[in-house]
């Protein structure tokens, strides 16, 4: 295999992953949007917009070329937002043939469609196989993996294929544990960051460490009610791509949902968070898709309902743990309750 990779997108995390691959002694082309961060890369070797105080070696080349970028590449890390995958995606899929693997990086759901991202990509290149298509998902902050802290996250797909790329994604910090469960996978790594409003908005009410624990707990059932009502293994959600990420982005002082939700709950408007943030926080957008995909679904997600309630519907975040406590307690299994 060429150990030539191409990663698209240049915010932190992608930045971070092509840190990781390029510090694995890969050559790494990383495609960024912005060209002012692809010059300033090529002139100080750092991303100082999205990833700054972090050395970036002289095996990643920037580029805002997707075409330049995917050339000649054993795989394609994709980790673009959620919200611009598919666009992004129809630009580059000309450029990319059908048999080159993809690891999907991205955390999300798109809002239009309520496909997950693997799903997003075969809707778009309809010559490509599933079994082409990988996941790397879990709780893993990305300056922390630059500082080259333990880390550990699951990487999902066909047995044959993440096998195959296991090596590039394992070192003596960084360690990637194997799964089939691409669907488990994909929607833990996109509600946790719903919860995490959630347990960002309590912490910034006031609220105890019982409330965010409790918080977590539920938020891990509705994730669980989904993804067993798409096909998912409730096992996976017990593990780094659920739990693990979960917690982290509802506890982690760098966690850009957890730092959203906050911020909601001091009382600051949403407009006003989101037009001072430079990088993503992916559980609003993501929040508008889980309520649509938990009426699809006709599972119950109560916290989604109420952080839905929250952003885009008014609802004050005081009054939406009173709605949370009012709720009559069932069985606490996610089955059940």
């Amino acid at each position: 295999m060429k150990q030539t990779v191409a990663v698209i997108g240049g915010g932190s995390w992608g930045t971070s992953l092509a840190w990781l691959l390029a510090d694995n002694g890969r050559t790494v082309r990383q495609w960024i949007y912005e060209e002012e961060v692809v010059k300033t890369i090529l002139t100080s070797r750092e991303n100082t917009l999205y990833l700054p105080g972090v050395p970036l070696p002289a095996a990643i080349t920037p580029t805002t070329s997707l075409k330049e970028a995917v050339a000649e590449c054993a795989f394609v890390v994709f980790v673009v937002p959620s919200h611009v995958t598919r666009r992004v995606f129809s630009q580059l899929q000309p450029h990319l043939p059908p048999t080159v693997p993809i690891v999907i990086a991205t955390k999300g759901i798109e809002n239009e469609s309520l496909m997950l991202m693997s799903d997003v990509l075969l809707d778009v290149d309809r010559q490509r196989r599933r079994d082409s298509l990988a996941v790397l998902s879990g709780p893993s902050f990305a300056k922390e993996v630059c500082r080259r802290l333990p880390t550990a996250v699951t990487l999902a797909g066909a047995p044959a294929l993440t096998k195959r790329l296991q090596p590039h994604f394992t070192t003596g910090y960084f360690k990637s544990f194997l799964s089939r469960d691409v669907t488990g996978v994909q929607l833990g790594g996109a509600i946790k960051n719903v919860i995490a409003l959630a347990a960002g908005g309590a912490d910034g009410l006031g609220f105890g460490h019982n409330t965010r624990a409790a918080l977590i707990a539920r938020g891990l059932a509705e994730m669980i009610r989904l993804g067993m009502s798409m096909g998912a293994e409730p096992k996976t959600f017990y593990g780094l791509s659920g739990i693990g990420d979960l917690i982290l982005t509802c506890t982690g002082d760098l966690s850009r949902n957890r730092t959203v939700g906050y911020q909601i709950g001091q009382g600051q408007p949403l407009k006003e968070i989101l037009s001072n943030m430079t990088m993503v926080a992916e559980g609003v957008s993501t929040s508008q898709a889980a309520y649509q995909l938990a009426k699809r679904q006709r599972v119950e997600m109560p916290i989604v309902k109420e952080i839905h309630a929250v952003l885009f519907e008014g609802l004050s975040p005081r009054k939406a743990v009173e709605d949370l406590m009012a709720m009559t307690a069932g069985a606490e299994s996610p089955e059940g309750g």
